[in-house]
């Protein structure tokens, strides 16, 4: 364990370094830091945190910078969540109030993450296995062809069309998009099977091959494997810190365009908790010299997808975190009012 102390020249180390970009020596540490001891005190507490893989001397006669190592215990013991601004808040709130629609949120979602971190913004779509139903609509379109309209309590909205055996009179099909409504309305997709299995028997017998041809569009709709989907953005973000990336940010880019790879990095970030995931603490070999920070959002407490940042290990991290997850809580609120 390390001394209180060491703790305090660590978190100086990281904070001059992410702030300056340079190596940090011990010269430059007391003078900036009112750390209590002298010069030579700050260089032997250097020398242990690099006998403990905390910090690393790049090249001779340098500084000293944070490993990953460093990086962890920075996150996990000293970088409290930098809170928002009053102002920096106020933007969110103006910014994504402004909203149509769930394509909107995500789009705008993603390029203020972008804008405020000035990292890599990544946002994934509402589940649709975690989500319920807000409303059925049902429209005739011919007289034998409907359309069905599924819309969640996310604001996802799915369309199918419907080729029935027979024609179907428009009071039946208000009569079926009422009784499916009062029925499912609220309910998570995995409930509502058992719910409608039993609606065609109430209606009509030439009306009950179209109302099953309904219900079996229906269902589909709810377990389809739906492809999770993602938005990204503030990719050009990443030149900024060209030599932060040991040969080339190829890799990185490389990887930001493989969709599992992104995926499985948000699934890391717990239903409610942050995650923050530090160089090699990814798994992905191109993303070895980034850091990313991910938290889930939804309403009611619930996580319904996440979100967050990929950037370079040498980042804000408090301003990172409070950034994500301010968002994160704008967002939900926004799913909820929608």
């Amino acid at each position: 364990m390390l001394s209180e102390r060491r703790l305090e020249v660590l978190r100086a180390i990281v904070q001059d370094y992410v702030g300056t970009e340079e190596p940090v020596g011990s010269k430059a540490l007391t003078e900036r830091h009112r750390l209590g001891v002298s010069p030579a005190t700050v260089r032997n507490d250097m020398a242990v945190l690099e006998e403990e893989g905390y910090i690393a001397q790049p090249h001779t006669s340098a500084g000293r910078i944070p490993t990953d190592k460093g990086y962890r215990l920075f996150v996990d013991r000293l970088a409290g969540v930098k809170p928002l601004s009053t102002p920096e808040r106020r933007a969110i709130q103006n910014f994504l109030d402004g909203a149509v629609d769930l394509d909107d949120v995500v789009g705008r979602t993603v390029r203020l993450l972008a804008q405020l971190t000035r990292q890599v913004a990544v946002v994934q779509y509402p589940s649709l296995t975690r989500s319920t139903v807000r409303h059925v609509e049902l429209l005739s379109l011919a007289p034998a062809r409907l359309m069905l309209v599924l819309i969640t309590d996310t604001g996802r909205v799915e369309q199918r069309l419907i080729d029935c055996q027979a024609p179907f009179a428009d009071t039946s099909l208000a009569d079926l998009r009422a009784r499916l409504n009062s029925r499912v309305v609220g309910r998570r997709f995995t409930d509502v099977p058992p719910l409608v299995q039993d609606l065609p028997e109430s209606f009509e017998a030439e009306d009950r091959g179209t109302v099953s041809t309904v219900l079996a569009t229906l269902l589909e709709t709810l377990v389809e494997e739906a492809e999770e989907r993602l938005m990204i953005g503030g990719t050009a973000n990443l030149t900024r810190f060209g030599h932060d990336f040991p040969l080339t940010i190829r890799p990185v880019l490389e990887a930001l365009e493989e969709q599992v790879v992104l995926l499985k990095l948000l699934g890391e970030a717990s239903e409610s908790g942050m995650a923050v995931r530090i160089g090699h603490e990814n798994a992905y070999e191109g993303l070895n010299s980034t850091s990313v920070v991910s938290v889930g959002y939804g309403s009611g407490g619930e996580s319904v997808a996440k979100l967050g940042v990929v950037g370079p290990t040498r980042m804000d991290y408090p301003g990172t975190m409070g950034a994500v997850r301010a968002v994160a809580r704008y967002v939900g609120q926004i799913l909820a009012e929608s």
